[in-house]
């Protein structure tokens, strides 16, 4: 599971979503998604990228991950 951490970051920095708009060219729902704990496994890298950037932090800072809960399928061609 993914821990979002951009909001967090936003508000150590005192960013805004309308200065992350303005200084990633993301759109606000974009954003919105990436601060969501739900949705940000689902963001691209580049996207994470962008905001990282604009934040001035790394992209590993934006997300916790907890590997305990993750448990890996074979595939069927492994098998």
């Amino acid at each position: 599971m993914f821990t979002s951490k951009i909001k967090e970051a936003m508000k150590n920095k005192g960013i805004t979503i309308r200065d992350l708009v303005a200084e990633t060219g993301l759109s606000s729902k974009t954003i919105n998604k990436a601060r969501q704990d739900d949705n940000i496994a689902e963001c691209r890298l580049s996207t994470l990228g962008r905001i990282a950037q604009a934040l001035e932090v790394g992209t590993k800072d934006l997300y916790y991950e907890d590997k305990g809960e993750y448990q890996c399928e074979e595939s069927p061609r492994s098998k």
